[in-house]
């Protein structure tokens, strides 16, 4: 398996292979490898191959299981553990589930992965957040940051806007991944909260979630090459 020259800022870059089939994943996959840090199987893939999926993209690069998981926290344990077997390398569960529920992640994954609690969802606005009873994102990313990682997570995921107050709520030590990522020109697609690549970064970002501005180009290889341009080393 193949990647990045080693610190370079092609790292920092997640691509979501949000496709239907598992040849156009293997595809994507294979030409990305060596270009990209992580690649991301999400719930469309998943759902239509399962882990038929994260075999096929493993082959060319370290695999993020984005399945945010949200249940009990004995479903949630055991359904780490067979994530583990997979050997993935990030998982995703909702911060929101509590912190028994991200207890239960964790040691379901056993060191084989790392944990990655979501916050709040990058498609949701401040009227959204009200909808559903919950504070505003100001008050519940940073508090919900807080709870994971107090609760064993060693990473998080927020969108762009919330970087800065997540990096000062947790400290320097938490892995900050931020979807919501578009280069300058590129549509917002249904993100609410966007930035592009270098503001992420700036912000606190340690990776990038980056779909359809690489995976819908016409040469992916070369967009995702472009992105990587306007980032610093990791």
């Amino acid at each position: 398996m193949s990647g990045p020259a080693a610190g370079g800022p092609g790292e920092r870059i997640v691509v979501a292979l949000d496709v239907p089939t598992l040849e156009e994943a293997s595809d994507l996959a294979a030409a990305l490898a060596g270009e990209v840090g992580w690649l991301k199987v999400g719930l469309e893939l998943f759902a239509a191959h399962g882990p038929d999926a994260v075999r096929a993209v493993a082959d060319h690069a370290p695999v993020f299981l984005d399945l945010k998981l949200h249940d009990i926290p004995t479903t949630v344990e055991r359904a780490a553990a067979r994530v583990a077997d997979l050997g993935v390398g990030l998982l995703t569960v909702h911060a929101s589930g509590g912190p028994a529920m991200i207890e239960g992640a964790v040691r379901g994954l056993g060191g084989q992965g790392e944990v990655l609690a979501v916050t709040v969802l990058t498609s949701m606005r401040e009227d959204d957040l009200a909808a559903v009873g919950q504070p505003g994102a100001a008050e519940q990313v940073p508090n919900l940051a807080r709870v994971a990682v107090e609760a064993g997570a060693p990473g998080l995921v927020c969108a762009p806007p919330d970087l800065r107050a997540v990096r000062a709520a947790v400290g320097p030590d938490v892995r900050l991944v931020t979807p919501g990522v578009r280069p300058v020109g590129a549509s917002a697609d249904d993100q609410a909260r966007v930035a592009t690549p270098a503001g992420a970064v700036a912000d606190g970002a340690d990776l990038l979630v980056i779909g359809r501005p690489i995976t819908r180009a016409d040469d992916p290889v070369a967009a995702a090459r472009a992105i990587a341009a306007e980032l610093p080393t990791p």
